[in-house]
């Protein structure tokens, strides 16, 4: 079973959702932005993808900034905090898998976390090439 804590409004987590899908798996899907976050959840999470809250703090495009959470002495415990209370401060999509759990950014990340790989090609969110026409990941990808 595949978990992905999608929101549908990035383009990053809608391409790594037909990734998935395109793999041959039907993912459960948490759209995190509604149903938010327990603090148990989210620290297994971050936990388990080997983040710390700073690691998994969405910067852009988030109220990061004007919460002040970008200065050098805030603590792990106040950005968790503050993505409890924000659930859009999670940078996404965080994907569970019986391979791991990753935050994958890039959306190729998301490949090591498949059973199969898709058929090629595919392509990323921004037009370029993930996996060539005989399905072979392309090689200045990051792993």
């Amino acid at each position: 079973m595949i978990v992905i804590h999608h929101n549908p409004a990035c383009g990053t987590s809608r391409n790594v959702l037909e990734i998935i899908r395109a793999s041959g798996a039907e993912p459960v899907i948490i759209d995190y932005l509604a149903e938010g976050w327990t603090r148990p959840q989210l620290l297994a999470l971050l936990a388990a993808a080997d983040l710390t809250p700073r690691q998994a703090l969405r910067t852009s495009k988030s109220p990061a900034a004007e919460l002040g959470l970008l200065a050098a002495g805030v603590t792990d415990g106040q950005i968790l905090d503050a993505m409890l209370a924000h659930p859009v401060l999670v940078n996404r999509p965080i994907v569970a898998s019986p391979k791991g759990v990753r935050l994958c950014r890039p959306s190729e990340t998301v490949l090591s976390l498949l059973d199969r790989l898709p058929a090629g090609p595919l392509y990323k969110e921004d037009g370029r090439m993930i996996l060539n026409e005989r399905g072979e990941i392309v090689s200045d990808l990051p792993t």
